[in-house]
């Protein structure tokens, strides 16, 4: 089988931040790279559970919400990945940056309840928003 363009990557140079990996079919994935690779340091599945569910919402509620396919974690989880259409790196910049502080104010999970989670057992607000809090000092320094 062909190897994947996301293994073709050096990880072990791939810096934190926000890099562009592509565009298939008119959609624009992002690398939200919250860890550096193979670092020691991950986000606890519980935290990335959290993540998720702060900013689908944030960002399915967003001025841009017409432009967003899909936010998720990375398997590695050394990051999360968000698919766009039509937008470019300044705006989702701009985007993630406002995204990332309304997440921090947060209180509680959204979709947080048996009948809308899966695993609602798992999560972790003050891990996410710790990591939240982390990311965002991240992008503002681009």
């Amino acid at each position: 089988m062909d190897k994947i363009p996301s293994f073709s990557k050096n990880h072990d140079i791939l810096p934190v931040g926000l890099h562009e990996c592509g565009v298939n079919y008119g959609v624009t994935t992002w690398d939200l790279r919250f860890k550096k690779p193979n670092g020691g340091d991950y986000v606890s599945p519980k935290a990335a559970h959290t993540i998720e569910h702060l900013l689908a919402t944030v960002l399915r509620n967003s001025n841009y919400k017409e432009n967003i396919v899909y936010f998720g974690p990375m398997g590695c989880r050394t990051g999360f990945y968000l698919l766009t259409t039509g937008m470019d790196y300044g705006q989702v910049l701009t985007l993630l940056k406002s995204s990332f502080n309304l997440a921090l104010t947060f209180t509680e999970v959204p979709g947080n309840k048996r009948e809308e989670c899966g695993n609602y057992l798992e999560h972790d607000l003050n891990g996410a928003l710790n990591e939240c809090k982390n990311y965002l000092e991240i992008l503002n320094n681009l």
